[in-house]
């Protein structure tokens, strides 16, 4: 199940989480998400943090990837 989220940070600024991809695949999933959303971001413990408010583009984006829709989760 991969779960996406936004949480808020110091300052008042937002991120979105990404949590539930293969280790494998986080580094080029990370690539790929912000080169589509044009944001910066990092991987961190298995979890993916995109600078900014994305849920429903990350969730289009993901599925453009080939992920399929039943497994994500936005939260």
């Amino acid at each position: 199940m991969i779960r996406i989220s936004t949480a808020k940070r110091r300052f008042g600024k937002y991120v979105t989480l990404v949590a539930g991809l293969e280790e494998a695949s986080l580094k080029e999933t990370t690539k790929q998400l912000k080169r589509a959303l044009a944001c910066g971001g990092t991987f961190k413990n298995g979890v993916i943090e995109l600078q900014g408010t994305h849920a429903e583009r990350v969730k289009e984006v993901l599925i453009k990837l080939g992920f399929k829709p039943e497994q994500i989760e936005i939260s």
